[in-house]
């Protein structure tokens, strides 16, 4: 379930331990031992069936001067100067409501300013007043593809079967210092991803996320979960980190507020006329 539309920034990618002794300590299990394992320890099959919709309220971090100083040409041939650094971190409220479906709305408040980015289960648009965009715009063909291929709300796991997708095992990697269970999950149209699960309490902990164009090159996403929290014995992440191998800048969302089953007007999924 993670928030990678929210994605501004990218932070240092501080990625897990490493060492052979932390994989002997996962139990050889099948892929479908863990799958049931991880939706037992989520809170259930019939309890996650139940829930139609999801809000989530919280902060998001974007800026930052941890970068290094860019370089510039100057006037003078052959001298050089440091371009400004970025301005400092700051934390944006942010509102995100999911639905069934893939359907997922996202506001983000930044100097007085509202940016939306909605997905309705086919099309997406996204106005973003930060940039001095104020009119409408759809999504472009490389950010509805992602959008379509995210998962549901409940993450890629739950219910796997019953969505049409398949699960294997891939391997036992550290993560965070920690044994997980790396299974490969391929929807019914045939795209795949990774997603880990922890080897002693079974949560997710690392999800695979879509490749971002930067620089003329894509580089591999992966969200890191933390912080589990029960929300009405369903266990969510309420910090969650994203990352781009070979990238410096990072981003972190920490979530305050999780309400299930809220009452959502269709009209907020709906593309303004």
């Amino acid at each position: 379930m993670g928030c990678a539309a929210l994605v501004f920034a990218y932070l240092p990618l501080a990625l897990a331990g490493s060492g052979s002794d932390t994989n002997a300590n996962a139990p050889k299990l099948t892929a479908d031992e863990i799958v049931n394992k991880n939706v037992a320890a989520r809170g259930g099959l019939s309890a996650w069936r139940g829930v139609q919709r999801l809000q989530m309220k919280g902060k998001m971090e974007a800026g930052g001067n941890r970068r290094e100083a860019l370089v510039i040409p100057t006037a003078k041939k052959g001298m050089q100067a440091p371009a400004q650094r970025p301005v400092e971190q700051v934390q944006l409220p942010f509102v995100m409501e999911l639905e069934r479906g893939r359907k997922k709305r996202v506001e983000i408040q930044f100097n007085g300013q509202t940016a939306v980015q909605v997905y309705n289960g086919t099309q997406g648009w996204k106005v973003r007043p930060f940039l001095n965009r104020h009119e409408v715009e759809n999504y472009t063909a490389e950010e509805t593809k992602s959008a379509a291929t995210d998962a549901d709300l409940d993450g890629l796991l739950i219910d796997y079967a019953a969505k049409g997708e398949t699960v294997e095992l891939a391997g036992v990697e550290p993560v965070e210092g920690h044994s997980a269970y790396k299974l490969k999950v391929t929807d019914k149209n045939g795209y795949a991803r990774h997603v880990w699960v922890d080897a002693e309490n079974f949560l997710e902990v690392k999800v695979e996320g879509t490749p971002r164009r930067l620089d003329g090159k894509y580089h591999p996403v992966a969200t890191y979960l933390r912080d589990y929290r029960s929300v009405n014995g369903l266990m969510m992440p309420y910090l969650e980190e994203t990352v781009a191998e070979g990238v410096k800048d990072r981003e972190k969302i920490v979530i305050e507020e999780i309400v299930s089953n809220p009452k959502l007007d269709e009209s907020r999924f709906a593309m303004p006329r």
